[in-house]
């Protein structure tokens, strides 16, 4: 890898005015004003990075933490690689040999965190709301990178990101979250963020796990992947979350597969430039199948390399108010 290039980090716009916010806990919060800034920010340093492949100094001399009481691989490690993308040092936190296991609270773990001179927190955890309560604790920055069920800003972000790069605006524009909407904190991004920059949304899945409440919010819902498809431009396949789940909201995966997976078949009756998304990671055979993953439509791995940029972008305006 080479060396931070001073010059990429000259040539980078200065953080827009309207750009105010401390923390990112959610894109419930923003405005289409504010989404579109963050969306901008990861296309211009997607663009100055190579692709999110070089480095700048843009974060030089800044400190991030990366506090995840989950497991994770994409979100941590790309917030990991976006921060020294742009010259910032991280610190890797690990709950299971952290002095929480002495008994330690959570807020007294995050204020002795922040001690070391960090300048901004990336937290996941299994209860909602955790990333809220340390941001009313803490003097540093604190992004949302899941709180159970509830948000993942950055995830919603760099799914609309990847509508962008290959649709253009998304005004106008149907997407569909298939899957498991109830535990998903994906599907509540994405449902904020593409309906305030003029997407239509349906939700489609099992009645067990799509909840008609959904029609409050301006959302579509419906129970019938078949009878949605073909007005689709963009499908979001969800994971079915077992580990959040008591009791088993469908008969069986053979079951949910032949009413909902993404297949050669439906791909036959879907529009012809339809874009398969997933947030990841996917289960082959059960939302998605191989051929379809791996198909021309399939844009799975640019939302990975999308994820650098979306969380670079992230990180540069954040620190712009720490």
């Amino acid at each position: 890898m080479a060396e931070p290039s001073t010059e990429g980090a000259s040539q980078i716009s200065p953080v827009p005015d309207n750009w105010t916010k401390r923390h990112l806990l959610g894109l419930e919060d923003l405005s289409a004003e504010e989404i579109n800034t963050v969306l901008d920010t990861a296309a211009e340093l997607k663009e100055a990075t190579g692709g999110c492949k070089d480095k700048l100094s843009v974060l030089s001399g800044l400190t991030i933490s990366n506090m995840f009481f989950e497991n994770s691989t994409r979100t941590r490690n790309s917030f990991s690689l976006a921060a020294r993308r742009l010259g910032a040092d991280t610190v890797e936190f690990s709950a299971g040999t952290s002095s929480l296991s002495k008994g330690e609270t959570l807020i007294d773990t995050a204020k002795t965190i922040e001690a070391m001179n960090v300048d901004i927190m990336v937290v996941r955890h299994h209860t909602p709301g955790t990333p809220h309560m340390l941001s009313q604790n803490v003097d540093c920055g604190i992004v949302n990178a899941g709180d159970g069920p509830h948000e993942h800003p950055t995830q919603g972000l760099l799914d609309i990101l990847t509508i962008r790069e290959h649709r253009g605006s998304l005004e106008g524009k149907t997407v569909a979250l298939v899957g498991d909407i109830t535990h998903s904190r994906t599907a509540r991004s994405n449902i904020w963020g593409l309906k305030k920059l003029g997407a239509h949304v349906i939700v489609c899945g099992p009645s067990t796990l799509v909840s008609k409440h959904w029609e409050d919010y301006g959302v579509e819902v419906s129970y019938s992947l078949d009878d949605i498809l073909p007005r689709c431009d963009v499908l979001n396949l969800l994971r079915i979350q077992f580990e959040r789940q008591y009791t088993r909201p469908f008969p069986s995966i053979r079951e949910y597969a032949l009413l909902y997976a993404m297949n050669k078949t439906r791909m036959a009756r879907a529009k012809d430039d339809i874009l398969i998304t997933a947030p990841g990671p996917i289960n082959r055979g059960v939302e998605i199948t191989p051929d379809v993953a791996d198909g021309p439509h399939s844009v799975i791995l640019n939302q990975v390399t999308n994820g650098i940029a979306i969380r670079m972008a992230v990180l540069r305006l954040l620190a712009s108010q720490q």
